[in-house]
């Protein structure tokens, strides 16, 4: 059931995302609002639309929120792969399951780290400065 709608989802989101039917849905519209003075722009011809995009909308939510999570899911699995496979910090594998406040802290640790790194380089292109001028 889960490949089935995983495969139907992803077919989905790629058609409803593509130029023809952003084109087929405008034309629907353009018809729609045409055929107002025909329908002397009653109660019912605007009930149509309403409801129309209403059903469309509500149903596409869900497909493009399961193609969102399954990708995001994809690429967290990638991301924590390279980390896994690097010289990089293993506490970085899943922080996206962490709280907003571990999250801040992490996120305060890099910062840190960060600015002695910034500080390193700037200390060691100043000796670089300072030996360039020494050699002259």
């Amino acid at each position: 059931m889960d490949r089935l709608f995983a495969r139907f989802a992803n077919a989905t989101a790629r058609a409803a995302g593509s130029p023809i039917a952003f084109i087929l849905c405008v034309t629907v519209v353009l018809v729609w609002a045409v055929s107002g003075p025909f329908f002397q722009f009653s109660e019912t011809w605007q009930l149509v639309i309403n409801t129309g995009t209403t059903i469309v909308t509500f149903l596409m939510v869900f497909v493009i929120q399961n193609t969102q999570n399954r990708d995001g899911a994809a690429l967290q699995t990638k991301l924590d792969e390279l980390i896994r496979s690097s010289d990089a910090g293993d506490e970085f594998m899943g922080i996206e399951k962490l709280t907003d406040k571990e999250l801040e802290a992490l996120h305060a640790k890099c910062e840190r780290a960060a600015k002695q790194s910034q500080a390193m380089l700037d200390k060691t292109r100043a000796e670089r400065k300072m030996r360039k001028g020494r050699a002259k």
